[in-house]
Parts: C-alpha cells; sequence; structure tokens
C-alpha cells in the first residue's frame, strides 16, 4: 500500500531540504523516522531510491507545525537524515535549512503575511531556542529573486535576516557544557562550547594542518578523521551528551587564524568536512572567538570590536553579528544576526510504502 505525503523540496542557505508540515507525518516516532529514511532514500550511498543527494548537506528534513507557545508562530524540529545508515538523528541543529522556514510556513497559511516584510518567530526545537526570521513579502507573498548573495550558493536570492536569541546552552544546558574554556583532550587543547549547536573546537595547526587544506583533502585523510572522531567521542561524553557514536553532535571545528575580527574555519559534518559552511557552526565559532580564555580567541592578537566577526569556510565567508553580554559571572549571547537566502524547488506529493511495514525494508532506526 502506498501513501502520499505532502512535500516541499527548498534550498535553505547553503543546503537543501524536505519541508513537511507535522500533522503529515505518522505522529509516531519510530513511524515517523522509518517513513523519513525510505523517502530519502537511506541506507544507501547514493539515496537512488529517495529524494536525498548522497549528502549530508542534501539528506535534511524539516519539520513544520504551528507553536502554542507564548511569542512563537511556529516550531521548528531539524532532522539529520543518515546516508548509508538508518540514522534519524533530531540532536543536531540546522541554521541554513531554517532559513526556508519562514518562507514556507507563510505560503503553508501558518503565518500571515504582511504587505513589505514579514516577522516569523521560530521556536527551534533542536536547541531550544527562539529564532526571529525577516522574509521580504512584497504583495503578501514571499520573495526569492533578489541581489543577496551567500557564499556556497550559485546566483543571488532575497535577503532573510535570521537573529538567534539566547542561543547558548540549548541542547546541554550550558554554554561551556564541561565546565572550562579549554578542556586537554588528548594532548590537544580544545573548547567545547553550546551556542546554537554543540561543537568542538580545535587548532588546526595542532593537528599538523594550516587550515587552507579543502574538504577533498580532509575527507581523504584517514587517519586525521579517525584521530578527529576519537577527540569528538570524549567531547561529547565531557558535555553530557553521552555516547555519541550515533549521533552527529557535538559539530568538530578546525580554526586557524584569519587576523582582526575573523577567523578561518573547516566544519565537520562530523564525519566529512562541509563544502562551505553550517550557519549554527559559523555562530558558535564566531562567539567563541569574541569570548577571551578560549581556543579560537587566542588565535587573534587585537580583539578591538568582536560585534561583527567573519568565519571564513572553503567557498567564501559568512558576517556573524553578536550582541554578546556580561551579566555578573555569566556570559550571555543575547543575539546572533546572519543573512541567508533560499529557495522554493518544488512542491508535491511523495510517495511511501505503509510504514507498519518498513520493518521488512529498514531496522530500527538509531
Amino acid at each position: 500500500m502506498e501513501t502520499s505525503i505532502p512535500c516541499v523540496v527548498l534550498r535553505g542557505g547553503t543546503s537543501r531540504g524536505l519541508y513537511f508540515r507535522a500533522e503529515d507525518l505518522p505522529t509516531d516516532r519510530a513511524q515517523r523516522d522509518r517513513a523519513l529514511l525510505q523517502i530519502m532514500g537511506s541506507p544507501h550511498v547514493l539515496q537512488v531510491n529517495g529524494l536525498g543527494g548522497g549528502n549530508s548537506l542534501t539528506s535534511k528534513v524539516a519539520i513544520i507545525s504551528r507553536s502554542s507557545r507564548p511569542g512563537c508562530d511556529v516550531d521548528y524540529l531539524f532532522a539529520q537524515i543518515g546516508i548509508e545508515q538508518a540514522i534519524v538523528d533530531t540532536r543536531p541543529n540546522c541554521g541554513n535549512l531554517l532559513s526556508g522556514v519562514g518562507p514556507y510556513a507563510i505560503e503553508e497559511g501558518l503565518v500571515a503575511a504582511q504587505d513589505g516584510v514579514t516577522r516569523v518567530r521560530i521556536y527551534n526545537v533542536n536547541a531550544r531556542t527562539v529564532v526571529e526570521a525577516e522574509v521580504l513579502t512584497p504583495r503578501g507573498r514571499p520573495a526569492y529573486e533578489g541581489e543577496a548573495h551567500i557564499d556556497g550558493v550559485p546566483g543571488t536570492g532575497s535577503p532573510i535576516i535570521l537573529n538567534f536569541l539566547d542561543v547558548q546552552g540549548g541542547s546541554t544546558g550550558a554554554l561551556f557544557p564541561t565546565g572550562s574554556r579549554i578542556d586537554m583532550i588528548d594532548g590537544l587543547a580544545a573548547t567545547c562550547i553550546d551556542v546554537a549547536i554543540p561543537v568542538m573546537i580545535l587548532d588546526a595547526r595542532a593537528l599538523g594542518l594550516s587550515g587552507n587544506e579543502t574538504p577533498d583533502a580532509l575527507d581523504a585523510n584517514k587517519d586525521l578523521m579517525d584521530r578527529i572522531e576519537t577527540l569528538r567521542l570524549e567531547a561529547g561524553r565531557r558535555m553530557g551528551l553521552g555516547d555519541v557514536t550515533h549521533s552527529v553532535v557535538p559539530k568538530p571545528i578546525l580554526a586557524s587564524p584569519a587576523g582582526p575580527q575573523a577567523i578561518q574555519s573547516r566544519y565537520l559534518t562530523p564525519h566529512r568536512c562541509h563544502k562551505a559552511h553550517a550557519v549554527t557552526g559559523a555562530i558558535s565559532l564566531a562567539s567563541c572567538f569574541a569570548i577571551p580564555g578560549t581556543v579560537p580567541h587566542g588565535m587573534c592578537e587585537d580583539h578591538q570590536d568582536d560585534s561583527r566577526v567573519c568565519v571564513l569556510h572553503p567557498a567564501g565567508h559568512i558576517d556573524i553579528a553578536l550582541d554578546i553580554r556580561q551579566e555578573g559571572e555569566a556570559i550571555r549571547i543575547a543575539r546572533a544576526g546572519v543573512i541567508r537566502t533560499a529557495r522554493k524547488i518544488m512542491k508535491g506529493m511523495v510517495f511511501i510504502h505503509d510504514t507498519h511495514t518498513l520493518d521488512a525494508y529498514f531496522p530500527e532506526p538509531c
């Protein structure tokens, strides 16, 4: 028996994903995850039997629902779908796919459009934080065409401003979940920080790298990737995330100096290097760069104004605007802003087999 489910395919930021209304997916989590695996075509290296693109950046899902939380319009649940493994991971967050949530919510009638600019308050279920998206809506419809360019995406599009509000500790409950701004893990200095997404930040030079390596070169260095994974597993344990073998968080970041108000990054997803950069990871790194006593902060000798930090990545750069406040002994990331674009690619129905029979196709999702 086949079941059809409404689906929209959007490119959000430097990622592409499938957007669903929560009410259109199975309510049982195990059934939902089996359905998403089949929709995406996982596990298979090419995802040839589904809508996935054989890359972590194109194997993503956004699940949207009307929010019951005060001050919020919609809830956004992100799921990273494994490619060669039957994994549906809702522990990470995706700021790139978040770029498409505002336009999607407006077009689905979940948020009333304004003439000019529509502000959509999004509750990020994964990170338990609120993001305000500013979407251009001339004549009451989301605009996708425009002059804004983001590195890692060909062409231009309509600018979508994402303001991440109070984004510290959403996954672990603390800005520095290990209790330290620098931890020594297997002889290497690392900063474990939770801003928008939990990450482990290492100095690329401490691993014998320049920091300018291409993603393909890093992916091909199996010994390096195996060592980083060992460090990541220990970082996850110290951050209170438990055994992260089957989770993509914390994400490893290899940082290197790039001058005042700038930091170079190679962002791992976590077993491959991102061709560009995740927005959430850029926010984590930029925030860490601006906080004294951390690994990336020490890479710059001239910290004059860290309210705007440029994160360089293989495809270009991302500028992050920060509002960091010292409140007693605590540090608060009050706001982190970034400009993204999105493009609606397809809207229609995706077909799956009856999810009750999916045990014949897939093992229990992790």
